[in-house]
């Protein structure tokens, strides 16, 4: 079990070394890329002086050997994170209003805690089945309306809706670089439904056996009588099947028409149950793998 432990330590550490994150022991232990182990394992993994030639330890942060500058870059990723943090929870505060939704999540490098000042702020937004295209098309329309929404040249701190499923919670991309965005996403409404997305999505355990879910630092915003009470009754307004297929029709076609629906190495996904929006999907998730054989091969 060792040996396979210390590769999976290596492996994991490496693998956050290319998007400049240094971990610590428990970080470690909880997004550890391989088979379950327990926290007290990884510590004493990481304690024995075999590990040092390959990794460096500084103000309690683990990072591949030579790599200490990371530690403080981290640390200044994390400020500026809860920062944008606490400016998406104030738009999260309205978009509870929104009809059909069930859950608001900050995603991507903010929910990560690894963003740097003029990065936007990326969100996954649950909405109810059946009801995916209304609820994109108010929740973009709102935070439009309050002058947040990401476009153009307009991207820091600024919110970008790239990523809808419905309360189905099928998910279609499924592999190592997925299961680190979703482990990693900070749910600021509607957190239950959180948990059910990671028993719905038990692949996510395929490459990190250890996480669970545990509360965020940041309170979660939850429902009042009154935000619950406009809620239903703006769903009330749009309940009606024929808003959601004219919607569909218009939003299918708008995203179609879109040059970067094409655009060489992206994804999109237009679905009833899923939208994605990942242009630049080639340079994230494959990009990234790339970069952590090579990590691996001069481990090795």
């Amino acid at each position: 079990m060792t040996d396979n432990l210390s590769k999976n330590i290596l492996s994991t550490i490496a693998y956050y070394d290319v998007m400049d994150y240094p971990m610590t022991a428990f970080e470690i232990w909880k997004y550890l890329i391989g088979e379950s182990c327990t926290l007290a394992d990884v510590i004493r993994e990481l304690e024995k002086e075999e590990m040092r030639k390959y990794i460096g330890e500084f103000r309690g942060f683990y990072f591949l050997k030579g790599k200490e500058n990371l530690v403080e870059k981290r640390i200044e990723r994390n400020k500026i994170s809860n920062m944008k943090l606490k400016k998406a929870r104030k738009i999260i505060f309205w978009l509870r209003f929104v009809p059909f939704v069930k859950m608001i999540a900050v995603a991507g490098r903010v929910g990560a805690k690894n963003s740097c000042n003029g990065s936007d702020i990326d969100m996954l937004i649950v909405f109810k089945r059946g009801k995916i295209f209304t609820g994109r098309f108010l929740a973009t329309a709102l935070v439009h309306f309050l002058g947040k929404r990401r476009y153009a040249d307009k991207v820091a701190n600024r919110i970008c809706f790239n990523h809808f499923v419905s309360d189905e919670m099928s998910i279609s991309v499924q592999d190592l670089y997925s299961s680190h965005n979703y482990v990693f996403i900070t749910p600021l409404f509607g957190a239950d439904l959180f948990r059910k997305f990671l028993e719905k999505n038990q692949w996510i355990k395929n490459y990190r056996s250890n996480f669970s879910f545990l509360e965020n630092n940041l309170k979660e915003i939850k429902d009042t009588k009154i935000s619950l009470k406009i809620r239903t009754h703006l769903e009330k307004i749009f309940s009606s099947s024929r808003i959601e297929k004219k919607l569909k029709k218009w939003q299918s076609e708008k995203i179609k028409k879109n040059p970067l629906t094409e655009k060489k190495g992206g994804m999109i996904i237009c679905s009833e149950a899923e939208l994605a929006f990942w242009p630049d999907f080639e340079n994230q998730g494959p990009k990234i793998f790339e970069k952590f054989q090579e990590n691996l091969a001069k481990l090795s």
